[in-house]
């Protein structure tokens, strides 16, 4: 007797067109997201193309062909104005402003997951509630209030109230993840006799580092990107951050939109540099302290 050979169809089991549907699945997905990717990501290879084009080509949409690449745009651009300058004001703001954030949100987030006192929840609860204020809101009695300190034209309003707490969202953050360490750390701690500031610099804060870089990050790249405070604060030219001597390049001599592109694409690289550096602990951090009760 021949062997009976078993058609193409029957070998096809159900189990086996599960990986195939599988495939199918991923591969749309896949493709879909790539897509969505492009899409968000347009406008920055636009500005990325824009900025060594000549200045009648800039609006060639949607085209993103390059027939004479203008790399003295860069130039021109840190030249025209003190971009240089730019930076190095929003560098120490950002740097003054995200110590002083992160080590108050530090220990103020230590306060509120560790330490018994009374209308603890009280407070925590309209901490949380200060997160849903506006921000014009709030723009005339802090004006009115620096006003009478004598810091407009200063960088202190920038700098000193991110040392009061730093910011509601950065304090849930530290609360969140301080209420997850293990209470066997800290009593080990109290045993060898160290006092509450010990506990939280020798123990808490060393366990916090995916926390301390997510905060830090975030903090960061909001105070250099952060337009609304300096533009109120700040009248002095010289002291601008880059938020504010961007905007310059649309008033100079006329609309330079080439200079500006390229300008902002400097300006952005240090911030996607510092992301995708520090991403994993970005994801780390949320993580670690979305997942507390």
């Amino acid at each position: 007797m021949s062997a009976i050979t078993p058609s193409p169809a029957r070998m096809l089991t159900p189990g086996s067109r599960r990986p195939l549907k599988r495939m199918l699945w991923q591969a749309l997905m896949y493709s879909l997201l790539i897509g969505l990717s492009l899409i968000f990501l347009f406008p920055i290879i636009w500005a990325l193309v824009g900025s060594v084009r000549p200045l009648k080509e800039v609006y060639d949409f949607p085209s993103l062909w390059i027939e004479d690449p203008q790399w003295s745009n860069y130039s021109k651009a840190m030249n025209k104005l003190p971009f240089f300058r730019f930076i190095l004001n929003t560098v120490v703001i950002c740097f003054s402003a995200v110590t002083g954030q992160v080590l108050s949100a530090a220990m103020v987030g230590y306060a509120f997951a560790r330490l018994k006192w009374k209308g603890r929840d009280i407070w925590f609860i309209l901490l949380l509630a200060t997160m849903m204020l506006p921000l014009p809101v709030l723009l005339i009695p802090r004006y009115l209030e620096f006003k009478y300190l004598g810091w407009i034209n200063t960088y202190k309003p920038l700098i000193v109230p991110e040392w009061l707490g730093g910011a509601a969202f950065f304090i849930f953050l530290f609360r969140q993840f301080f209420k997850g360490i293990p209470r066997g750390m800290e009593e080990a701690a109290r045993i060898d006799g160290a006092s509450e500031w010990r506990i939280f610099w020798s123990v808490f804060l060393p366990n916090a580092k995916p926390v301390l870089m997510t905060v830090g990050v975030l903090a960061f790249i909001g105070h250099w990107k952060e337009f609304m405070r300096p533009l109120i604060y700040l009248s002095d030219f010289e002291s601008y951050p880059i938020s504010l001597g961007l905007q310059m390049y649309n008033t100079l001599e006329g609309s330079w939109i080439n200079q500006l592109l390229a300008a902002s694409v400097v300006a952005l690289a240090p911030l996607v540099l510092l992301f995708l550096a520090a991403q994993r602990f970005l994801v780390k951090g949320l993580l670690l302290s979305g997942d507390k009760g």
